[in-house]
Parts: structure tokens; sequence; C-alpha cells
């Protein structure tokens, strides 16, 4: 059977204190590596320092963050221990720990950095429906006398959205219709596709 306290007294100090180290820092990474996959937060809406602001426009590579300083002591930890048995000098294993340890923290910022730029917005930008072709959803009164809708795909999605035309006649439903312009931010200037 193990015996922890006689294992925990032939250690070294050096030894001991990346034990201490290495121990409750795998711990909380693994917690935090299980909550990353079910959609959790190790810190929840608690004031974490890792919080984006909307106001803030600043860069969006954090490298000192929780989830950061966790991952710089697992690896620190373990990259520690492993210098120590294979007999390296204090100051090479305190080195290469940390190294080990910064280029781990410039790994998960660059990983968070690249996945937040996966996000989309999802606004609509009404000038990229210029020169698209489309339907006439919602007929369209002539020499812009109201309001009609046209189908668009725009941004990768099919939307619908208000238009008008300067034509000479109505642009019946079913049509087809390319956009010419943007009428004050909101409504697609349209003529019949030739």
């Amino acid at each position: 059977m193990f015996d922890f306290t006689s294992w925990w007294n032939n250690l070294s100090t050096m030894q001991q204190i990346y034990w201490l180290v290495t121990i409750p820092a795998t711990l909380l990474f693994l917690i935090q590596l299980v909550l990353t996959f079910i959609g959790g937060d190790l810190s929840g809406d608690t004031g974490d320092i890792d919080a984006d602001y909307d106001a803030d426009h600043g860069m969006g590579f954090h490298f000192i963050t929780v989830k950061n300083m966790i991952a710089f002591f697992a690896l620190f930890g373990w990259t520690g221990l492993a210098a120590i048995d294979s007999g390296l000098a204090s100051f090479l294993i305190l080195l290469i720990s940390s190294i080990s340890g910064l280029v781990m923290m410039l790994i998960m910022a660059s990983i968070y950095y690249f996945m937040s730029k996966l996000n989309s917005s999802g606004t609509l930008k009404m000038k990229n429906a210029i020169g698209k072709i489309g339907n006439v959803y919602i007929s369209i009164p002539a020499k812009k006398g109201g309001l009609g809708k046209v189908q668009v795909k725009v941004q990768g999605g099919l939307r619908t959205l208000e238009a008008m035309t300067e034509e000479l006649e109505d642009i019946k439903t079913g049509s087809i219709i390319e956009v010419a312009d943007v009428i004050n931010d909101q409504i697609l200037l349209v003529k019949k596709s030739r």
C-alpha cells in the first residue's frame, strides 16, 4: 500500500514545491477543460478578469488571464518535475519549467484569440446586397409609389427585405430583380433583371 507520508518526506524541498504547484494547477486545468467542453466557465459571471467589455475595442490577444495562468502552473510543474528526475541543476530546472509554462500561455492565448475571430456579428450590411439578384416576394409599386418585398441572398443567407423601384410599371410577385442601390440604409432600390 502507498504510504504518502514517507513518500513526501523522501522528496527534496524543490520536488515538494513543484508537487505543491503541480497538483492544484493540474486539477484546476482539468476542471477548466471539462467545463470548456460542456459549455461552462470556471469563473462564471463573478467579475472574471478574462471578461471582455463591449466598450473595449483594444487588443483581442490576452496573455495574462486566469485560464492562461492555470495552464502555466500546470505545465510549469510537470516540466519541472521531469527536469528534477533527469538530474538537471536547479537554475536549469527553473529556466526550463518557466519557458515551458510561458510557451503554454502563448499557445492558449493564441487559441482563444483565433477562436474569438471566428465570431461574426450577424448584422446585415445592406450595401452588401447591391448587385445581387433576387425575386419579388410582395409586388413593388412603380415610380417609388410604395414598398414591396424581395428575397435576396445576402451575407450567406436568404433575406426578405423591403424594396422600392424607379421602374415605370409595378414589379409583380415572382419577378426576378437586381438590387441597384440602398435608400436610407434600410430599403433596397431594385430594377427588373434583364
